[in-house]
C-alpha cells in the first residue's frame, strides 16, 4: 500500500472515531484510491498511553477497505465488549493511538507450529468457538509459539489451552500491513 493510501485510511479512521465518540453525524467518505478498493479484512486497535482501549476487526469483507476501516474504527471505539463499562470519552480523543492492521487472506496450517512469531497472526476455530491474535501480540507479550496458540485457545476462543494440539481444531495464519498514527 502506498503512503497516500495509508494517509487516507488513517484520516478515515480518525474522523470516524471522532464522530462516534462525540456522537456526531458520521462523515461521508469518498475514496477512489485503487489500494483502498479491495475487499480485505482489517482490525483497528486503539490505545491510550500504550494501554488497550479497543480492538475490533473482520477477516473478510464485502465492501471496499476504506469503508470497512471506518466501520471497524467506530466499533473499536464504541463496541469492544471488554470496555462496555469504560468507553472512550471525548476527553481521551487527543490521546488515542491508532493502529490499523490490513489483513492478508487466511491460510490453513497443517502443522500448528508452522508459522513465524511476530510475522503471522493466528485464527483458531472449533465449531462455534473462534479466537484470533494479531501478529504483534506474541512479540508484545514475549510468548513462544506454544504460548501464543495456548493463550488464543483459552482466552480468545474459550477452548482448553491445549486444544490447538487436537486434529479437529482449525488453525489459520495471516499477515498484516500496519498503519499507525495518533488522533
Amino acid at each position: 500500500m502506498d503512503e497516500r493510501a495509508k494517509e487516507i485510511i488513517l484520516d478515515i479512521a480518525r474522523k470516524s472515531i471522532w464522530a462516534a465518540v462525540k456522537q456526531e453525524a458520521m462523515p461521508v467518505f469518498s475514496c477512489n484510491h485503487p489500494d483502498l478498493q479491495g475487499e480485505q479484512g482489517v482490525f483497528v486497535t486503539l490505545k491510550t498511553h500504550g494501554q488497550l482501549r479497543g480492538c475490533i476487526g473482520r477477516f473478510v469483507s464485502d465492501k471496499p477497505l476504506c469503508q470497512l476501516v471506518s466501520e471497524m474504527a467506530v466499533s473499536s471505539a464504541t463496541d469492544d465488549p471488554r470496555f462496555e463499562f469504560n468507553r472512550i470519552k471525548p476527553s481521551e480523543l487527543t490521546q488515542l493511538e491508532i493502529e490499523i492492521s490490513v489483513l492478508s487472506p487466511l491460510t490453513p496450517l497443517k502443522n500448528p507450529l508452522d508459522f513465524e512469531l511476530g510475522r503471522h497472526g493466528i485464527f483458531i476455530r472449533k465449531g462455534f468457538h473462534v479466537g484470533c491474535f494479531l501478529p504483534q501480540v506474541a512479540t508484545e507479550a514475549g510468548w513462544g509459539k506454544e504460548e501464543f496458540l495456548s493463550h488464543c485457545c483459552s482466552s480468545k476462543a474459550g477452548l482448553p489451552a491445549n486444544a490447538w494440539k487436537h486434529k479437529d481444531v482449525e488453525i489459520y495464519t495471516f499477515t498484516t500491513e500496519i498503519i499507525e498514527g495518533e488522533m
